[in-house]
C-alpha cells in the first residue's frame, strides 16, 4: 500500500543488527515509509547530529542496542509519537516518561516468539530420547553403543507429561506445537485463562502439581523481580527422577546454583540456552557435566530470522500511517508483567 505520509524518523539500533535486519528489500520499504536522514543507524545520544535529528522527528525505529529513553532525551523529542521496536522486549530502553507521554510503543516480540517455540519443541523431543546426553556418552562408548543406549530409561515420547511455566507469546506456541505428538501438556501461570490453555492443548494446573507430575519442564516466564529464582531448590526437588529442565527464557529464572547440585548428582538433566550469569562462570560444574546441555543463547531470532520482526514493525509503522490500530502495541500494565 502507498503511504498517506512520510514522517521524519531516526533509527536507534546497532549498526550491526541494522545491517542484518534491513537489507534489501526491508530497506526500501522503510525509505518508501518514513523520511531518513544521516546519521543513521546509531546507538549514541550524546552525538550533536542525533539529537538534533531527534528533535525532528515523529518516529522511532529500534532495535536491540537502542539507548535508554530518558526524560532528559525525550524533552529533545518533542514531536515524537511512536516507537517501532523490531525486536522482542523493549525494557532496556522504555522508561516512565514513555508512558508518561502516551507515545506509542509496538513489539515485535510475537515474530521473536517463533524460533524459540521450534528450539523448545526440538529441546522437548530431544529430551523425551535423551539425545543431548547420550551423544556425550557417545564419546566414551565408541567401540559399543549398546553398552549405554538404556542407561538413562525410557527413551521416548510417546505419553510424556510436559510442564510449561508461563502461558506466554512463546509458552503458548510450545502449547499448541505439541498437540501434534502423543503426550499430555500441564501449564502454570497464574494469569493465563484456562479456556485459552484449554483450547491450546494443555491443562491449567498449580506450579507444585505441575512440578511433580511433569517429565520435561520448559520454562517461559519474563525476567521481573518477582519472577527470579522462581524454580529454585524447593521446586526442583518436587520434579520426579530422570526428569529434565529445559531453559530458553531468562536464565535468571532458575537458580543455578540449585540446578547445579540437583545435575550434579545425576537426578535430573538440564538444556539450558540461557543462563544466571550468562555466561556462565568458567568453573560451573554444568559446564562439565554428562547430563547438561549448554547452547550460547541461540533460541531466538537469529540471521534471517530477525527480518521476520524487522518486517512486522514495518507493517505497524504503515498502519499508524492509514490510522489504523496497532497489532503488537505494549501498554504500561502489560509492561509489568510482560518480557
Amino acid at each position: 500500500m502507498s503511504a498517506v505520509r512520510r514522517p521524519q524518523a531516526l533509527l536507534l539500533m546497532d549498526p550491526a543488527h541494522f545491517s542484518v535486519q534491513f537489507p534489501e528489500p526491508q530497506l526500501s520499504r522503510l525509505r518508501a515509509l518514513t523520511q531518513l536522514a544521516e546519521p543513521f543507524p546509531s546507538t549514541d545520544l550524546d552525538d550533536p547530529d542525533v539529537r538534533r535529528r531527534l528533535g525532528e522527528v515523529e518516529v522511532l525505529v529500534t532495535s536491540w542496542g537502542c539507548p535508554r529513553l530518558t526524560a532528559e532525551v525525550l524533552a529533545d523529542a518533542p514531536k515524537l509519537k511512536a516507537i517501532f521496536h523490531c525486536a522482542g522486549t523493549v525494557r532496556s530502553f522504555v522508561t516512565d516518561e514513555v508512558w508518561r507521554r502516551g507515545i506509542l510503543v509496538t513489539t515485535a516480540a510475537d515474530e521473536n516468539a517463533i524460533p524459540v517455540a521450534e528450539f523448545t519443541l526440538a529441546a522437548i523431543i530431544f529430551a523425551g530420547k535423551k539425545a543431548p546426553f547420550l551423544a556425550q556418552d557417545a564419546r566414551r562408548h565408541r567401540d559399543d553403543w549398546s553398552s549405554y543406549a538404556t542407561s538413562r530409561g525410557e527413551l521416548s515420547n510417546r505419553g510424556r507429561t510436559i510442564g510449561i511455566v508461563g502461558f506466554s507469546r512463546t509458552g503458548r506456541r510450545v502449547t499448541e506445537r505439541l498437540r501434534s505428538l502423543e503426550l499430555d501438556v500441564l501449564v502454570a501461570d497464574p494469569y493465563a485463562d484456562p479456556a485459552e490453555v484449554s483450547a491450546a492443548g494443555g491443562s491449567l494446573v498449580p506450579l507444585p502439581e505441575l512440578l511433580r507430575r511433569c517429565d520435561v519442564l520448559t520454562l517461559h516466564v519474563p525476567a521481573l523481580p518477582a519472577t527470579r529464582n522462581l524454580i529454585g531448590a524447593t521446586e526442583l526437588a518436587l520434579l520426579r527422577d530422570g526428569a529434565t529442565v529445559i531453559n530458553t527464557a531468562r536464565g535468571a529464572v532458575l537458580d543455578t546454583a540449585a540446578l547445579e547440585s540437583e545435575c550434579a548428582s545425576g537426578r535430573i538433566d538440564a538444556i539450558l540456552d540461557v543462563t544466571e550469569p550468562e555466561p556462565l562462570p568458567a568453573s560451573s560444574l554444568l559446564y562439565d557435566l554428562p547430563n547438561v546441555m549448554i547452547t550460547p543463547h541461540i533460541a531466538g531470532s537469529l540471521g534471517a530470522e530477525t527480518r521476520r520482526m524487522s518486517e512486522s514493525a514495518l507493517d505497524e509503522l504503515e498502519r499508524y500511517l492509514s490510522g489504523r490500530p496497532p497489532r503488537a502495541a505494549i501498554t504500561r500494565d502489560e509492561f509489568v508483567v510482560s518480557a
